[in-house]
């Protein structure tokens, strides 16, 4: 056979295999039974189901407001991806809501929750409810927590998972967000699913 008859057609299969690969990949998390309907109360006191956020992407974390460092860095993080959105992309921004959820109900009153997210961006909602409702939608999120040991002056910590999911907006899972790697690295992959 000759080789240069080959190479053409070799060449010819390499960018058609390339220009596949160009195609979207389907989301990590597409399929996964993560999330469901819920009824909790923002932090202006009002009832929120799911349903009052259909239509939009969602971020969704679970975490308190007690929290040393980890809950505060994590917002913080996704408020700034946020803040990036709207610089690059104000119209894709405009469709998404980042939601924090608490683990942590019994201090977590809608007073305290306005005043952690109003800290890490203006439409940031914070959710909490009975320690039943909160419990349910943590669950049906995959998210684990639970008290730990008391701390000298009756305080405590709360264990939990450190998850930042993006949801479609039908509610529907499709990406863990790298929190852990900045802002830029969350505004990409919020970016890279969100359309």
């Amino acid at each position: 056979m000759n080789i240069l008859r080959v190479l053409p057609i070799a060449a010819s299969l390499l960018l058609a295999a390339c220009q596949g690969s160009a195609t979207p990949a389907e989301a990590p998390l597409a399929g996964a039974k993560i999330g469901g309907p819920f009824t909790l109360t923002d932090q202006d006191g009002r009832t929120v189901t799911d349903r009052d956020f259909a239509g939009k992407y969602r971020i969704v974390y679970f975490g308190y407001t007690f929290c040393p460092d980890v809950c505060p860095t994590d917002m913080a993080t996704v408020g700034q991806a946020m803040t990036l959105l709207d610089k690059s992309d104000p119209d894709l921004a405009r469709r998404i809501v980042p939601i924090f959820i608490t683990v942590d109900p019994a201090r977590d009153t809608p007073p305290v929750l306005k005043r952690f997210v109003g800290a890490f961006y203006p439409r940031m909602v914070g959710l909490t409810g009975s320690r039943a409702a909160t419990t349910a939608v943590a669950k049906a999120f995959a998210i684990y927590a639970g008290k730990g040991a008391e701390q000298p002056g009756g305080g405590y910590l709360v264990n939990h998972s450190r998850q930042t999911y993006l949801m479609d907006p039908q509610g529907k899972p499709l990406a863990l967000l790298p929190t852990e790697q900045g802002a830029q690295a969350t505004a990409d992959e919020i970016r890279r699913w969100a359309s």
